[in-house]
């Protein structure tokens, strides 16, 4: 039973890493996004000086995540990386030219607009593999034997490209709403307006995914539709509901710190969905968490240093954010 519960806390300690991930890199990846909404190189400038102190920070969290698949879940990174090896190494290679597109356009006048290309390029691919990858999650992995007996395209179906177009728009309403928190002047205004539509888009697809999951596995719609579970799976779309009432109120006020909060709101909200439909697999439809769990002593080895280690990225997080706090200086900035 402790070995079971150990495996649990591990599931959180990942699901945690993992939502943690999307929703502090998720904004600048939308920054990103946004970047050929920006009329000049002063305001792509601005843009990017948001997010300079934070931004490879934030990745921290992809690769606890990452990380504490492999060590603590090992048969269920085995059977997810040979089943997505292609969208996970298509993001891998669009975050680092994404992080040397950010740091050249600083040393580089000639080539300034070609590094803008790559920090938009980069930023839109990631996103993208990102959303297929939770897509082809999503669908179910095909395992026999403890290891993946798929073919090599199965990760490239209609309902993941659904997600991958969803995830991006995702990230533009996050980044959209970072902007309007951290700018001034006329960008913070465009950007203010850009959420209203990036609002629109996320909510749309949002409400198709949601349609299309239950299709994807008979076990899907029971826990959705049976009961008690179907008491979180009406409060879920309520609260989404509420929350993106709430974000596009702050939106026509004028507001900035709400909108941020809302927009991050929705995420939370469609991971507590996520996990509704996964509990208590980690790997649908075929590995649960108790399953994929290293064995007990791996788990309890593993989990204090896991219990020093997170505290510490919180508290270096934190103020790292505290020190850059407010509003973005136009005659300062990252050089």
């Amino acid at each position: 039973m402790w070995g079971m519960e150990l495996s649990f806390i591990w599931a959180g300690i990942v699901a945690f890493a993992v939502l943690v991930y999307v929703l502090m890199d998720g904004f600048d990846l939308g920054v990103g996004i946004l970047f050929p909404f920006a009329r000049d190189e002063e305001e792509r400038d601005r843009m990017m000086n948001s997010v300079a102190p934070v931004w490879d920070g934030n990745e921290t969290w992809l690769v606890l995540g990452g990380g504490g698949l492999f060590a603590v879940f090992p048969l269920a990174y085995a059977v997810v990386m040979p089943a997505l090896y292609v969208p996970i190494i298509a993001m891998l290679l669009a975050l680092i030219f994404r992080g040397v597109a950010f740091e050249y356009r600083w040393r580089t006048q000639g080539w300034k607009r070609v590094w803008d290309f790559g920090f938009f390029g980069g930023s839109l691919a990631a996103a993208l593999a990102q959303g297929i990858a939770l897509g082809a999650l999503v669908q179910g992995i095909e395992v026999q034997g403890r290891a993946y007996a798929g073919g090599w395209w199965d990760w490239l179906t209609p309902f993941s490209l659904v997600t991958g177009i969803a995830l991006p728009l995702g990230y533009a309403l996050l980044g959209a709403t970072w902007l309007n928190l951290k700018l001034t002047g006329a960008v913070q205004d465009r950007m203010r307006r850009l959420a209203q539509p990036a609002l629109a888009g996320t909510l749309a697809m949002l409400g198709l995914v949601s349609l299309l999951t239950p299709l994807q596995d008979p076990v899907y719609a029971e826990r959705w539709f049976s009961w008690p579970n179907a008491a979180w799976s009406l409060a879920v779309p309520a609260l989404v509901a509420l929350t993106a009432l709430r974000l596009w109120r702050g939106l026509q006020r004028g507001e900035e710190l709400a909108p941020f909060l809302c927009a991050q709101g929705l995420f939370v909200l469609a991971f507590v969905g996520i996990g509704i439909s996964f509990y208590p697999m980690i790997v649908p439809p075929a590995l649960t968490i108790a399953e994929a769990a290293a064995p007990d002593a791996s788990l309890r080895f593993a989990l204090y240093g896991t219990a020093v280690l997170i505290p510490v990225i919180l508290a270096y997080t934190a103020f790292a954010y505290w020190v850059f706090r407010g509003k973005v200086d136009p005659d300062e900035g990252y050089h």
